[in-house]
């Protein structure tokens, strides 16, 4: 559909006119075969990063005959730069509990979980008694299900839906080999689905607007809104939900200061895209995905240092439970500092930028997987900062 301008919306965060024990009631007077019809028709993809398609997952754990399903809601937000769930929790959490209310009438779960990072623990004396009493209301509408709590530790390996699993069950957080998937063997060894906290809020929008208005909104392969998470050199730090489908160009032209040089979109296991390339990119999956992280950089600012933190980051959380990204993480930290003192030779980059293709393909999960994103992204663009 090309690029398109950038549109600011107000889905997530409309309060007005919108009771979303109404929107439940709506949604139980439907097969779940039509909720499930509804959220694939919408186009609507995971809002946590992957961009899975959400009606799809739904069908998939809908169709597994066990007896006992969960759904569980994802926000254990750790990505840097992201703190757009922090906010929707605060702000809007009936409709992510509606969301997941939705998801287990629909895929046939008595039991939910509300994963939350425990940074955002500060969270739980608001979220406590609203959890309880909504608990009370479905259960008078009818609906066999339960939502519970759960803090996590700290971890951001947790975020990966596996390693949050073993984190609920009492292991240590570390992912598992896929296949199988969670709609098939997640928490507890059952039928599991796990969204984003938007993710799930999206999905109660849908039910309550219509799959047509929220598809008016993006591109094909982008259907919808997103809530960006927008911070770093900018006059406009904040929490906005915009259409998907914008230029970067746009999107600096809004938020930037007028001297932006790279936006690291997607934290820092995202891209960062320079000042030559945001005319020909755009913010979507098609393009740049993100979950949310958009972070601004002006002239003033070191891509080294920009990288050096990521890498860090990287190191320090990564769980070490796979060679590639235990090791790997930390051989790259090592060689962008030699290089800095000059210890090693500029060419040297070169074969950092193999080790993160190789981290890629044979790391475990998503950490060392993504590793390459920012590496190879920062570095191509910015060599010279590397260097010198």
């Amino acid at each position: 559909m090309g690029y398109k301008g950038l549109k600011k919306v107000d889905i997530i965060f409309d309060c007005a006119n919108c009771e979303p024990l109404e929107v439940l009631k709506k949604a139980l007077a439907m097969t779940p075969d039509q909720i499930i019809e509804q959220i694939i028709s919408s186009g609507l993809r995971g809002r946590g990063g992957a961009g899975f398609p959400t009606g799809l997952k739904w069908k998939l754990a809908k169709a597994e005959k066990s007896d006992v399903k969960y759904v569980i809601c994802n926000a254990d937000e750790g990505e840097p730069g992201t703190f757009k769930d922090r906010e929707i929790l605060d702000v809007v959490p009936s409709k992510v509990l509606v969301g997941m209310a939705i998801c287990a009438y629909a895929i046939g779960a008595k039991e939910g979980f509300v994963y939350l990072r425990n940074e955002y623990n500060f969270l739980l004396k608001d979220l406590n008694p609203l959890i309880e009493k909504f608990n009370k209301n479905i259960q008078n509408l009818g609906l066999d299900f339960t939502i519970k709590m759960f803090s996590g530790s700290g971890a951001y390996i947790c975020g990966e839906e596996s390693a949050l699993f073993e984190s609920m069950e009492g292991k240590r957080g570390e992912p598992r080999n896929k296949p199988p998937y969670p709609t098939k063997i997640g928490y507890n060894g059952k039928p599991t689905v796990i969204n984003n906290v938007e993710t799930l809020v999206y999905c109660t929008m849908i039910i309550r607007i219509g799959v047509e208005p929220f598809k008016k909104l993006g591109t094909s392969d982008s259907r919808g809104s997103k809530v960006f998470s927008i911070s770093g050199d900018t006059t406009k730090a904040g929490i906005y939900e915009l259409e998907l489908g914008i230029g970067v160009d746009e999107f600096v032209k809004e938020f930037g200061n007028g001297d932006t040089k790279a936006v690291q979109i997607g934290g820092a296991s995202g891209f960062c895209v320079p000042r030559k390339d945001f005319k020909n990119k755009i913010i979507g999956f098609e393009g740049v995905p993100t979950g949310g992280s958009m972070m601004i950089f002006n002239s003033s600012r070191s891509m080294y240092n920009v990288l050096k933190d990521y890498l860090e980051f990287f190191a320090e959380e990564s769980c070490g439970q796979c060679t590639p990204c235990r090791v790997g993480t930390q051989q790259l930290l090592k060689g962008i500092e030699a290089i800095k003192r000059g210890e090693k030779p500029s060419s040297y980059l070169n074969q950092l930028l193999k080790l993160t293709e190789t981290m890629k393909v044979a790391s475990k999960c998503g950490l060392g997987q993504s590793v390459q994103n920012s590496f190879s992204s920062i570095v191509n663009n910015f060599r010279e900062e590397m260097i010198y």
